[in-house]
């Protein structure tokens, strides 16, 4: 059984969800990936898929619907994301800091910002939009739900990552993202601006989701259609570091500036994780294998270990071999860790490719995990999503089991497929957490889950073609319409507070027509 305290929710970013009205009123056109998914040479390339967020779901709009929707389902948690580019589409760079660096490691080690600061930073901010996310987040709270606002989900405003120009001059420009330190100093005025307008109505916040997402697909993988789409790894690694030390500055300024309980039931003011995807689901192809066991383990440690205990401990793997370490305590804060879930990694040994990335020496094997072929089973004979995604339920066990060595309560943040059919997301719902309920029984505490996603959204280059809702959405009306059997299974699940009874039911039915399928 699930604990009667137990959160359960649904997730969505901004950028993926918000546009869409007919009158495009309400686009963000201050953005990165606004820029990155219209790039002529992207679509040509087939990088991106053409699809334009602006014919999104409008939840814009209808965020009252959407969380109507959530709220019949029996959720009492809600995660959303707060634009960057929205709140501040001009650049903040102007209003000056005081800030110190260690200049050993050219790391950011404290930033000044008082309330003289963040009242010349609200003269700057769109205040139409401080408006809008306010009455979001107040519709929330009005039904019940407790709010975790995270504040960075893969997108920046454009005066800071211009990725057509970062990808063309081989990141010599000056917009350049996350490998300018300009950045991390501007991130943590965004973040205390943030905690000082909203700290009244929110005490759950999380500083990024996926930070590593941006990292090997921005930089190691130009083919994955991730903005500035370059090969650079001096760049991965100078990302990564720029991005554990925003998160260092950016916990500091919330705790600041956020004072106010909104919850009866906060600890504290401001409760301040990240959120993050694959800690601890890198396999060995070969168990055997000291070569293969020793790849896996580079990866869970390049992957998960080397960010998050650079933000618990201030223990920093400075040279990315995962031997050697420097303490920088001014890296440490972390108050909870969301796990985003969607499916393992395989992976075999690799000779060393890139002299700054030592732990580099994996590579993912075809037919496990994110590298199946869409339609088919895996080699494991799992059934497969749309988006090519193996279902291995049993990986989110051993990454419960992986993040709970960090010693903060841990939250499911995102776990779902992409399924139009709605042929597998009933068994991937009912196995997921199945095993969820396992591993709280047998004492791996886990507060919450949430769905990924509510309603089917923008699936960053793959555009409108996978769709991970457990409401469809019609991009002509916009109407919201239930897939049937996910929405039962979920909301029966969340009534009776365990998967006892369904998960022999869900699985044989599914099973049984992904055969026929293979079959056909």
């Amino acid at each position: 059984m699930f604990p009667e305290n137990f959160y359960w929710g649904v997730s969505q970013s901004g950028f993926q969800f918000e546009m869409g009205d007919k009158y495009r009123r309400h686009i963000d056109p201050n953005t990165d990936w606004w820029h990155w998914v219209r790039d002529k040479v992207n679509i040509e390339k087939g990088l991106v898929s053409g699809d334009l967020p602006e014919d999104g779901i409008n939840s814009y709009e209808l965020y009252e619907v959407d969380h109507n929707l959530a709220k019949d389902l029996g959720l009492n948690m809600y995660r959303i994301g707060i634009e960057w580019s929205r709140i501040f589409p001009w650049p903040t760079t102007y209003v000056d800091v005081d800030y110190s660096i260690d200049s050993s490691y050219d790391l950011v080690k404290d930033i000044k910002i008082d309330k003289s600061i963040l009242e010349e930073l609200d003269e700057l901010a769109n205040q139409r939009e401080i408006a809008y996310y306010r009455r979001v987040i107040s519709s929330l709270r009005d039904k019940g739900f407790k709010v975790i606002v995270n504040l960075n989900h893969f997108t920046l405003p454009h005066w800071l990552h211009d990725p057509i120009t970062a990808r063309e001059k081989a990141l010599t420009n000056s917009r350049n993202g996350w490998i300018n330190k300009r950045t991390v100093i501007e991130f943590a005025k965004f973040a205390a601006y943030i905690a000082y307008k909203f700290g009244d109505i929110v005490d759950m916040w999380s500083t990024f989701n996926e930070p590593m997402v941006v990292v090997e697909l921005g930089y190691l993988a130009p083919y994955s259609g991730f903005p500035p789409g370059v090969m650079n790894p001096e760049a991965a690694k100078l990302a990564m570091l720029n991005m554990i030390n925003a998160h260092a500055l950016a916990y500091k300024m919330i705790k600041k500036f956020d004072k106010e309980k909104a919850d009866k039931d906060s600890k504290e003011a401001a409760d301040v994780g990240i959120i993050y995807n694959n800690i601890g689901v890198a396999y060995p192809e070969n168990h055997r294998n000291e070569k293969d066991i020793k790849a896996a383990e580079n990866d869970n440690f390049f992957h998960s270990r080397l960010f998050l205990e650079a933000i618990t401990w201030g223990k920093l793997n400075i040279e990315f071999d995962g031997e050697t370490f420097v303490n920088l305590p001014y890296l440490k804060g972390n108050d909870w860790i969301g796990i985003n879930y969607y499916t393992r990694e395989v992976v075999k040994w690799s000779d060393p490719m890139f002299p700054t990335l030592p732990l580099i020496t994996f590579k993912g094997v075809p037919g496990y995990g994110y590298a199946c072929r869409p339609g088919m089973s895996s080699k494991s004979g799992n059934p497969v999503s749309d988006m090519g995604w193996e279902i291995y339920p049993e990986g989110i066990y051993n990454s419960i089991v992986e993040a709970e060595r960090y010693g903060v309560p841990l939250y499911i943040t995102e776990n779902g497929i992409a399924d139009s059919k709605d042929v597998l997301r009933p068994y991937y719902i009912v196995s997921h957490l199945a095993v969820i309920e396992e591993a709280y029984e047998e004492g791996h505490e886990v507060r919450g889950y949430l769905h990924w996603a509510l309603t089917d959204n923008y699936e960053w280059p793959l555009g409108f073609r996978m769709r991970f809702g457990l409401y469809e959405v019609n991009l002509i009306t916009k109407e919201r319409k239930p897939r049937k059997r996910s929405v039962e299974v979920f909301s029966r699940i969340i009534s009776e507070g365990t998967t006892k009874g369904l998960q022999d039911e869900f699985r044989l039915k599914v099973r049984g027509e992904r055969y026929e399928n293979d079959s056909g």
